[in-house]
């Protein structure tokens, strides 16, 4: 060999040699599963709670393509510029392969250039916006990395709440009028409307429809209001507003009027011990609650229990599911690519916590049979939550606020 040819060779010896020792180490760096969420919130613990449990089961039988899973956190709150912080650091910082987390609707708009900007699979498991997964359909090639596993959409549990004005309120307990409450909250904006006008088609009387700001202190006007309007039944929406004030002082002002709806905080496992049992008859709309959903529901429920001391809220739930379809999904794609995983994801027919998890053409959480639905179940003697509605699913009678009786 040539004096010219032996530093060729060598230099390609080295080469050579650097990547066969680099490869083994690539394969083996874990995959970074990012989770932005309101970490000062149940929602937030539980979101976190929920992932480390799912990583553990499938770290314990040996990970996914041979790489372990890893949780990096960001807290996004409920601000939106501490949102897109949120997504920047976990996107071009720790460089995550996937983003799972979400609670505040207007944050996760905020946030969907950023995601598609960074090209990283988002799984949301707490915005209910349906605006979310409307740029699915509007410009896929730059939003087909979002997905939403829970909960369904507004306009989905707008119908299920409509089922339970009309089937259960005026079908079974013969109310004739109902007053429609809510926080001034995109998800909100986009669940009355279409809340109302079903109410209305069903022959319900809808007398009151009205928004209150988040920051609302003192209900007694709106109380008030109601009572007026001659409604026989208040259904609230809330989820970022206190619901531990509104429900002492419907309870402290003992409103001869029973409420019930869509309570975010009221899903709390700990919420009717925080207000002093004032929640009493109160009935809440629950994604899922420990009753046979499917064969996980139990097992899931009780180990969270159990590791964490408290209940899952419905974040909790959402996440554990979205790890596990995640995983199935870079499972078949054999890579964690982004375009090969979506192709993946958008086959997902996964049997979750709280039923069948499928996406529809906008990479939205299906609803239906078998599938994810709303639950509304009431607070009841000692804490205990029984499932009134749907009334395939009822577990007991609704009853009445103590001064009602």
């Amino acid at each position: 060999m040539s004096s010219f040819l032996r530093p060729l060779a060598a230099a390609s010896m080295i080469v050579a040699g650097t990547l066969a020792s680099t490869a083994p180490t690539m394969a083996q760096q874990p995959i970074k599963i990012g989770l932005p969420t309101s970490i000062q919130l149940q929602v937030g613990r539980d979101t976190q709670n929920a992932a480390k449990m799912a990583i553990e089961e499938i770290n314990a039988k040996g990970g996914l393509l041979g790489r372990k899973l890893e949780i990096v956190v960001a807290d996004e709150t409920e601000n939106p510029e501490q949102g897109i912080a949120a997504i920047k650091k976990l996107t071009a910082d720790e460089k995550v392969d996937v983003l799972i987390g979400g609670y505040t609707s207007g944050v996760t708009l905020a946030q969907l250039p950023h995601i598609s900007n960074a090209k990283t699979i988002y799984l949301g498991v707490g915005a209910a916006s349906p605006s979310i997964t409307a740029k699915v359909k509007s410009d896929y090639e730059n939003y087909k990395y979002i997905f939403r596993v829970s909960p369904i959409h507004a306009g989905h549990q707008a119908r299920a709440l409509v089922d339970f004005i009309n089937g259960k309120l005026k079908g079974e307990m013969g109310l004739k009028k109902v007053a429609i409450v809510g926080e001034n909250a995109k998800w909100v904006q986009d669940l009355v409307p279409i809340l109302k006008k079903g109410a209305v088609e069903g022959g319900t009387e809808v007398p009151l429809s009205e928004f209150f700001d988040t920051s609302t202190s003192d209900f007694s006007p709106l109380f008030a209001k109601v009572k007026n309007s001659g409604a026989q039944y208040l259904i609230v929406i809330l989820s970022h507003a206190s619901s531990d004030i509104f429900v002492k002082q419907w309870h402290d002002a003992q409103v001869p009027i029973p409420i019930g709806g869509i309570d975010v905080k009221s899903q709390d496992a700990d919420f009717f011990t925080r207000v002093s049992g004032k929640a009493l008859a109160e009935t809440v709309g629950l994604f899922a609650t420990r009753t046979e959903l499917t064969p996980k529901t139990i097992p899931f429920w009780d180990e969270f229990v159990k590791r964490f001391g408290t209940a899952p809220v419905y974040t909790g739930v959402g996440t554990y599911d979205a790890v596990h379809v995640y995983a199935e999904a870079v499972k078949r794609a054999n890579s964690v690519e982004p375009g090969a995983v979506i192709k993946e994801l958008e086959k997902t027919d996964y049997v979750g916590i709280a039923g069948k998890i499928q996406f529809d053409e906008v990479h939205d959480v299906k609803q239906g049979p078998g599938l994810q639905n709303l639950l509304f179940a009431q607070w009841q003697k000692d804490g205990a939550r029984v499932i009134v509605w749907p009334k395939a699913a009822a577990k007991g009678p609704m009853i009445p606020p103590p001064w009602m009786n």
